[in-house]
C-alpha cells in the first residue's frame, strides 16, 4: 500500500496558527505521572504539550511523588491524584480536552486503574510506554479504546501489543493499518519510518531518511516529548490523526534544527523557533 507523506509541503501548518483567547480557549491537557523517581518522563511531556500551544498543562501525581514534581516544574501545574477516582474527577473538567498516560507510570495493578479512568473519560488521549504494556497485559482495556486515543508503540511495544500481526508477513504500513483497525484507535508506529494509521483506512507515512534523518532522536525521552507534542495539539483541537502527523514532522524537524548531542529536553525548547520559522 502507498500511505500518504508526512511532508512541509503535505502539512497545513495554518492549522497550529494560535489565535486570541483566554488559556481556556487554547485547551487544558492532563499529564499522568509515575511515583517517586519516575515523574521524569511525564514532566518531558507535560512541558512538550504546552510549547505545543495547550492553554493549561496539568500533572496528575502520586502523593509520594508530589514534592519531586512540585520542585521541578514552574508553568505546569500540579494535581494531587490518589487513585483512579481522583483521577476521573479531575478529566471530567469540562474545560479538560485531552489527556497522556503511560511516560515513566508503572506496571502495577493500581496502574491499570489508572489507564482505565483515562480511557473512561472518553476524551483524546495518548497512550505511550507503560500504558501499552498494561492494554497488552489487560484484555478488558481493549474495549475503551476508540477512534479518539492514540497509541504511539516502538517496534517491542508493537510487537507485545499486536503479536499476531507483527509476526504475519505484511509490511509495516499494512501492519500499522491492520493494527489500528484492531485496536479501533489511531496507531503512531514509531521507527525511521514512522506509520500513523486510522481504523477508516487512512495510512500517512514520515520517511526519516536522507535530508529528514534525525539519527540523533535516538535519546532518552524523547518519545515522551512526541506523546507531549500530541497531546498539546489534541487539546487545541486538533483531530487524533492530523495530531499525530504534525506532532511526528515537527519532532524530526527539532531533531534536524537541533542537531548532534541532542537531549529530549532539547526538542522541547526547539519548538519555538520551529513555529516562528513556519510564521505561527
Amino acid at each position: 500500500m502507498q500511505p500518504t507523506a508526512i511532508a512541509a509541503d503535505t502539512l497545513d501548518f495554518d492549522q497550529l496558527a494560535k489565535g486570541q483567547g483566554h488559556k481556556f480557549d487554547h485547551g487544558h491537557a492532563i499529564v499522568v505521572t509515575g511515583g517517586a523517581g519516575r515523574t521524569g518522563a511525564a514532566r518531558l511531556s507535560g512541558r512538550a504539550a504546552l510549547r505545543m500551544g495547550a492553554g493549561l498543562v496539568t500533572l496528575a501525581v502520586p502523593p509520594a511523588a508530589q514534592m519531586e514534581v512540585a520542585m521541578q516544574i514552574t508553568a505546569l501545574m500540579l494535581s494531587r491524584v490518589t487513585g483512579p477516582e481522583d483521577l476521573a474527577e479531575l478529566a471530567g473538567d469540562k474545560r479538560v480536552r485531552a489527556l497522556c498516560i503511560g511516560p515513566g507510570l508503572g506496571l502495577k495493578p493500581a496502574h491499570v486503574a489508572l489507564v482505565r479512568a483515562v480511557l473512561e473519560c472518553g476524551k483524546p488521549c495518548v497512550l505511550d510506554a507503560d500504558a501499552l504494556t498494561l492494554i497488552a497485559q489487560e484484555p478488558t482495556l481493549w474495549e475503551r479504546l476508540g477512534p479518539h486515543c492514540v497509541l504511539t508503540p516502538h517496534g517491542g511495544e508493537f510487537a507485545r501489543l499486536f503479536k499476531q500481526i507483527s509476526e504475519s508477513d505484511a509490511d509495516k504500513a499494512q501492519a500499522c493499518l491492520m493494527a489500528a483497525q484492531k485496536a479501533g484507535a489511531v496507531v503512531l508506529y514509531k521507527g525511521a519510518t514512522t506509520l500513523i494509521a486510522h481504523p477508516d483506512g487512512r495510512v500517512a507515512a514520515h520517511h526519516g531518511t536522507g535530508d529528514r534523518a534525525a539519527p540523533w532522536l535516538a535519546t532518552a525521552g524523547a518519545g515522551d516529548v512526541l506523546s507531549g507534542m500530541i497531546t498539546g495539539l489534541l487539546a487545541r483541537g486538533i483531530t487524533p490523526f492530523e495530531a499525530a502527523q504534525y506532532a511526528t514532522w515537527l519532532h524530526v524537524e527539532a531533531a534536524r534544527q537541533f542537531g548532534p548531542g541532542l537531549i529530549a529536553e532539547d526538542l522541547v525548547e526547539e519548538i519555538p523557533r520551529i513555529f516562528k520559522a513556519l510564521d505561527l
